[in-house]
């Protein structure tokens, strides 16, 4: 079964951190990408850019409106992902419960249907 794991973050806090904690945090998030990629599970990941560079669009009276910056207004931003391939739910969140992301942001785990 293939999930989804993404990342939501705050943006600002990595700025926010000495140049130690960034060492300490790029560590942490490479050795939980190794350990996904040593089980045989990890399937693709990627870091996102910044969430002011994004654009959204909307479908308003048969017109697309473009609009600068994520959709949504909220603390964290989606900050990148992982998709892993696992035997079920219970294996992903185990996965999951391990991603550095939840202990300074939020992780959602999504399955992704066979198509």
């Amino acid at each position: 079964m293939e999930f989804i794991l993404m990342a939501y973050v705050q943006e600002t806090g990595w700025e926010n951190m000495t140049p130690e904690q960034q060492k300490q945090g790029m560590a942490a998030y490479t050795a939980y990408t190794r350990s996904l990629a040593d089980a045989g599970v990890l399937m693709v990941n990627r870091r996102l850019g910044l969430s002011g560079g994004a654009r959204t669009l909307r479908g308003q009276n048969g017109k697309t409106e473009v609009l600068d910056g994520p959709y949504t207004d909220s603390k964290e931003q989606l900050g990148g992902f992982y998709i892993i391939n696992v035997n079920d739910r219970a294996e992903a969140m185990r996965w999951a419960a391990k991603c550095p992301a939840v202990g300074h942001g939020v992780l959602e785990v999504r399955e992704l249907p066979a198509q």
